[in-house]
């Protein structure tokens, strides 16, 4: 992995392709700019990476803690930092400015990003879970989760039963995705296919770690 950025998810839309007459959905991305903000070494932090940084936050939003790591790579104060391990991490120094220029067209990518909350869901939404039948003798139990395990052994239920709980808002990576544009002026790069997470949310693209063949 050699390439990384954070952005932000602007929205879809299409481009049409002539050569082949089809209609090919992009997701664009206002991605970056980035500072360097940290720069992770084998002898001090024992792996070599580096954070970045994205989105301006009002100084008075932050903590001491966190006015003093940005002040001491003397950056301004970052609303989002993400880690990177790359490869070329020892030649890049604290407060260099990485923007959707980093990548190119036709580069194969990993994106990032937190799916949409759905909030507390039942078990046939979450799962997939079948229903009982509408007929006579399913009672008010008919979207329920079902058997929850025998009598009095094992009196548990099994780690792994499928319960109704909370979905979504969950980390969701999407591996081998083209960059069709990129629109280095606006800072914006053109996806093919979608990516996860709402508008407006945080993404992270980089390197594609394991390309298909």
């Amino acid at each position: 992995m050699t390439k990384a950025i954070i952005g932000k998810k602007i929205g879809m839309t299409q481009i049409f392709d002539e050569a082949t007459n089809k209609v090919i959905p992009l997701t664009v991305v206002e991605a970056g700019p980035c500072v360097v903000v940290q720069k992770k070494t084998v002898e001090n932090d024992g792996y070599s990476a580096l954070q970045l940084g994205y989105g301006d936050l009002r100084e008075k939003l932050a903590n001491k803690p966190m006015k003093g790591h940005f002040a001491k790579a003397d950056v301004a104060v970052k609303r989002t930092l993400k880690e990177f391990r790359l490869d070329n991490a020892d030649s890049v120094e604290v407060g260099t400015i990485v923007k959707a220029d980093t990548f190119a067209v036709g580069d194969i990518v990993d994106v990032s990003g937190t799916s949409k909350g759905k909030g507390f869901q039942g078990t046939i939404k979450k799962n997939n879970n079948s229903r009982l039948k509408e007929t006579h003798g399913s009672g008010p139990v008919h979207r329920h989760a079902g058997s929850m395990g025998a009598c009095s052994s094992p009196s548990r239920i099994y780690k792994g039963k499928k319960l109704p709980g909370h979905m979504g808002a969950e980390k969701v990576t999407v591996q081998n995705l083209e960059i069709v544009k990129i629109d280095a002026e606006n800072n914006l790069i053109a996806i093919k296919g979608a990516i996860p997470g709402p508008k407006n949310g945080i993404v992270t693209i980089c390197d594609c770690v394991k390309k298909k063949a």
